[in-house]
């Protein structure tokens, strides 16, 4: 993640990369209108995109970090969209965290989180979840996993032992035990979309 010119906007190319196949599967999945929670929005490219893309959508970004939080905002100021709201302090690892949500919502969003930070933000993120969500409501994750019945590619086994290697807490989730938790919070898999570089889109919907 790289500073661009000399203001507080943070720029990942990856997010660039695969802000358009997020897209493609949310426009499948999002409703028509309502608000949208985005976790762990990182440096606030998805947040800016993808409220320009749903402009019936109230958007509503979020990060626990404070130079997260700048960037999301600097980007937002860098290129308004009406619907962007402030990015929200939100670290689902805590407990009650959705109670920092000002409003009811109809999605959730999280990308890139669930293998970049310790398993308890996961379960917090179902958990909080399960609470905000109505019936029917989305919860859309995206990011590499394991399978069981898969082969896993090897730079995504590369991958993992790096994650490993910066935090032990990090690395590539079994998806059969995401399900499965998941599950535990009245969200059931209806859709598993295969991304480019072996990344995978869940779809979560609240029973």
């Amino acid at each position: 993640m790289n500073q661009i010119n000399q203001d507080k906007r943070q720029y990942a190319p990856a997010t660039e990369r695969n802000q358009e196949p997020i897209f493609q599967v949310l426009q499948r999945f999002l409703p028509t209108e309502g608000t949208v929670l985005e976790i762990a929005s990182g440096t606030g490219q998805h947040a800016n995109f993808f409220a320009s893309c749903f402009p019936s959508l109230r958007w509503y970004p979020s990060d626990p970090q404070p130079i997260c939080r700048d960037s999301i905002q600097a980007w937002r100021d860098f290129s308004p969209s009406p619907n962007l709201q402030l990015p929200l302090n939100i670290d689902v690892s805590e407990e009650n965290w959705w109670s920092k949500v000002p409003q009811e919502i109809q999605a959730i969003i999280c990308i890139n989180m669930v293998h970049i930070s310790p398993w308890k933000s996961f379960l917090g993120l179902i958990k909080g979840a399960e609470i905000l969500l109505p019936n029917n409501g989305i919860l859309y994750l995206y990011g590499p996993y394991f399978q069981k019945e898969k082969i896993t590619a090897y730079s995504n086994l590369e991958f993992d032992r790096y994650l490993r290697s910066q935090n032990a807490d990090w690395g590539l989730r079994n998806l059969e035990e995401v399900v499965l938790n998941a599950e535990k919070h009245r969200l059931k898999c209806i859709e598993i979309v295969e991304m480019p570089s072996n990344n995978l889109s869940l779809i979560l919907q609240k029973y």
